[in-house]
């Protein structure tokens, strides 16, 4: 039991007591009135017998109760308080999960629960605010608590500064939102840390008497922070994060587990939709399945087209494997590939069954929904330029697509200054460049791919010429144009030394010893990929990468039919931005939600790029505009729009058990207790309740003294 102000209390008390007493030594002085007999007045006897100022001090029950009343004002006054911590003054930073497996419905501790983790975890925030140190009514007191609060999935923010008003924080909490993201507190950690000051020393000075103090910019001092992480642990980049070392009130990290540490968990980790190369009108959907429940799963996916189901497929998933050392789980994963026939752009949507019949609930609703944006069918008309290369020539002609033309660097003139570039879905250069018009434009807008030479304009590369001989040491893998290529075999005889600027928008596929080898820019309405070494003075012609390299490029740059994240940006995942390019003459851009909301209007800049985000929840997004309208958007009433699907897709968030320990990069945290939160008690509203308890009592008292 502590006691916020317990001197004024004692002031009050040895002013209030001592005069309540006094009033009943005093003794009233009455008017002498002649009557005929006192029998009538025996109650008034006893104020008769004496006419001196005060009388002795008799039993009296009001005394006592009015005595009772104001201890217990004095002691209300002085603000009782118990707490389950002696330490105080502390600065706390409550992190709250609020990533898609929050979202799980098994937050009070059951698989059949009703609960979110989240608002498990707000309720135990809520507890921990409720027990923290706070001012003193009467006055500031240097000992109380403060607390910030911040919500984070991948991304981070802070709801709440530093302070130690307990309904402001509770407020706070109470106003996180769920979102579908998955989880990262490297943000949310280094957030916090940048909320510390700046570290202050003692500048000595040469003589070592100087007293000035200086701040050293970049290193953080000040109070020490105590961390309160409310998760269920599935969490990444635990990594960055390192903990103090610990007080002996408080631990300096500490992890409140939520959610149930057995729960198990079906869901989506992989989605993607690719069209046939030979018949484009061929489409095939690929659903990656994943499960956490050791026991063997079958589970239905369902197809739906424009809303229609058109195909369910049942994916069984054998146990997942429980290592007998670690204990760790390691889920099962399956999949399932949908083929139909579509030539249209459509909106494809793949759901899984919610539910495990008798043997459980899926607790996770997120992860079972996945939406993919699939462009029209096509095939690319290509137009090659070349000076009368055979192997540009040949390995085009055997490509699926609709037409190919050949011409001269003159005759591409001829037909850019004609206005007919249009009509050609991809460029490809042999060993030459657009010449700059009068503007010094290079690049129209369009499709470009460069064998041979490079851009060297503005925002281009910097040509530093021929390079010796080398060979291909490392390539972006993931990226649609080289995904399917081995390049390690590629040996060039006569290379071109090329650098990429400083903040320019270029990037690097392909790298050799000697620098950037294939590099890809997008800016505006074009999109032009480069290779900088001539293929003829190099073995690429004779590998069969070389073909795949060409056909992956038309497929890239001529049609765009792929849907999957690495190909078209129509695909994004909750916790980042939805990032794109729109036409240059677009005008009053918003972005309309999930939920039907619409945004405010999105500027974009000089070369179309938009930014929108980071988006919170799964679904399908739409951006819509006034203006010219892409080959795959709709137009509708004058509108355009285009359509982007957002799904979760993440392995690590679909497992959804609770972990029970964390692993910082210095230590191992266990999870807190499950039980309640021990809570600050303040006891002055009670005791105030109780002193108006007692004088109700003594007013009926005393008005039964009267009227009997």
């Amino acid at each position: 039991m502590t006691w916020a102000t317990p001197m004024l209390a004692a002031l009050v008390a040895a002013i209030a007591i001592p005069s309540l007493v006094i009033l009943y030594f005093l003794k009233l002085r009455r008017v002498p009135r002649e009557v005929s007999s006192t029998l009538l007045w025996k109650k008034s006897i006893q104020d008769l017998q004496a006419n001196a100022p005060f009388q002795k001090l008799r039993r009296n029950l009001l005394l006592f109760l009015q005595l009772i009343i104001l201890g217990l004002i004095l002691l209300a006054l002085a603000q009782p308080r118990s707490t389950a911590s002696s330490a105080a003054g502390r600065k706390l930073v409550l992190l709250i999960d609020r990533s898609a497996s929050m979202r799980a419905v098994d937050g009070d501790g059951s698989s059949a629960g009703e609960r979110t983790r989240l608002e498990a975890a707000k309720e135990r925030a809520i507890g921990l605010v409720e027990g923290l140190a706070s001012p003193s009514l009467f006055e500031e007191s240097e000992d109380a608590d403060e607390a910030m609060v911040i919500a984070f999935d991948r991304s981070a923010e802070i709801v709440s500064q530093f302070t130690s008003d307990k309904q402001g924080l509770i407020n706070a909490i109470n106003g996180i939102e769920q979102t579908d993201g998955p989880s990262s507190i490297e943000e949310a950690y280094r957030l916090a840390q940048s909320q510390r000051p700046n570290r202050v020393v003692i500048d000595s000075g040469g003589d070592g008497t100087g007293t000035d103090p200086v701040e050293l910019e970049g290193i953080k001092g000040g109070d020490a922070y105590f961390f309160h992480l409310f998760s269920d642990g599935k969490v990444g980049e635990l990594d960055v994060v390192r903990a103090d070392e610990d007080t002996a009130d408080a631990p300096s990290f500490e992890y409140h587990a939520v959610g149930e540490a057995g729960a198990v968990n079906v869901g989506l980790t992989a989605l993607r939709a690719e069209r046939d190369y030979e018949d484009p009108t061929k489409l095939s959907v690929f659903v990656g399945v994943q499960s956490t429940d050791v026991n063997p799963r079958s589970v239905d996916a369902e197809l739906r087209v424009g809303g229609r189901v058109v195909s369910v497929r049942a994916v069984n998933l054998d146990g997942a494997v429980v290592e007998s050392q670690t204990g760790e789980k390691e889920a099962s994963t399956g999949g399932v590939v949908f083929e139909l026939v579509e030539p249209n752009g459509v909106m494809v949507e793949v759901r899984l069954s919610t539910g495990f019949g008798d043997a459980g609930m899926d607790v996770l609703e997120t992860d079972n929904v996945g939406t993919l944006i699939v462009p029209p069918a096509k095939q690319a008309s290509v137009a090659l330029v070349t000076t009368g290369s055979l192997f540009l020539r040949e390995a085009l002609s055997g490509l699926s697509i609709s037409d190919l033309q050949i011409m001269s660097p003159a005759q591409y003139e001829e037909m850019r200054d004609a206005g007919e570039t249009g009509a050609i879905d991809l460029f490809v250069f042999d060993g030459t460049m657009p010449k700059a018009s009068e503007g010094g434009v290079v690049f129209d807008p369009g499709r470009y791919l460069v064998i041979g030479d490079v851009y060297t304009g503005p925002g281009g590369v910097v040509d530093q010429g021929e390079g010796p001989g080398t060979q291909i040491i490392n390539w972006r893998r993931g990226h649609p144009l080289l995904r399917d290529l081995t390049l390690d075999a590629v040996v060039l005889g006569k290379s071109r030394t090329i650098e990429i600027p400083d903040g320019s928008e270029l990037v690097s596929l392909a790298e050799t010893t000697e620098g950037p080898a294939i590099v890809e820019m997008s800016t505006g309405d074009v999109r032009a990929v480069m290779v900088a070494f001539d293929p003829a003075f190099s073995n690429w012609p004779f590998d069969v990468s070389f073909v795949v390299f060409l056909a992956s490029a038309v497929d890239y740059l001529g049609t765009q039919v792929g849907t999957d994240v690495d190909v078209n940006a129509r695909q994004i995942t909750p916790g980042f931005v939805l990032a794109d390019r729109v036409p240059s003459d677009a005008e009053n851009i918003r972005v309309r939600l999930p939920d039907g909301t619409m945004s405010g209007e999105v500027i974009a800049a000089p070369d179309g790029r938009i930014v929108y985000g980071p988006i919170h929840q799964r679904g399908v997004y739409r951006v819509e505009w006034i203006g010219s309208a892409g080959a795959s958007d709709l137009v509708e009433d004058g509108k355009v729009m285009r359509f982007y699907g957002a799904n979760l897709l993440d392995g690590p968030e679909s497992d959804l058990g609770s972990a029970a320990s964390l692993g910082l990069s210095n230590r191992v945290v266990s999870a807190s207790s499950q039980g309640e939160i021990t809570r600050l008690k303040e006891w002055w509203p009670w005791l105030l309740l109780g002193a108006i308890g007692v004088m109700m009592l003594e007013w009926w008292i005393y008005n039964k003294k009267v009227y009997l």
